[in-house]
């Protein structure tokens, strides 16, 4: 029949599968499947998602302890890399180099 059609003209212009007036492909049964499979990991997803593992009050105090400990070890790790501290005659000491007149 398609090609009765595009023989005589009264067919689809141009590329048959693309376009405004395209032919249209038709539903195989692995298409049926591949579509239930999808919309019951898709249930499947929104039942779990909907139940939480914790409720509202254990959730709002979860993180604190976690987020205590990261800035400590932040904290620590930039103490750590911060240079030690010097004298004024450390950093003077260059300047008495010629010192002739000193005993």
């Amino acid at each position: 029949m398609f090609i009765t059609l595009a023989l005589l003209r009264k067919g689809i212009p141009g590329k048959q599968w693309i376009g405004k007036h395209r032919r249209q492909r038709p539903i195989t049964w692995q298409m049926k499947r591949n579509t239930v499979k999808h919309l019951e990991r898709e249930a499947q997803n929104e039942y779990w998602l909907s139940r939480p593992y914790l409720t509202i009050e254990q959730e709002l105090g979860s993180a604190a302890e976690r987020r205590t400990q990261n800035f400590l070890r932040i904290k620590e790790a930039k103490f750590n890399n911060f240079p030690q501290h010097k004298t004024v005659t450390d950093h003077l000491a260059h300047l008495g180099i010629s010192k002739n007149w000193a005993a």
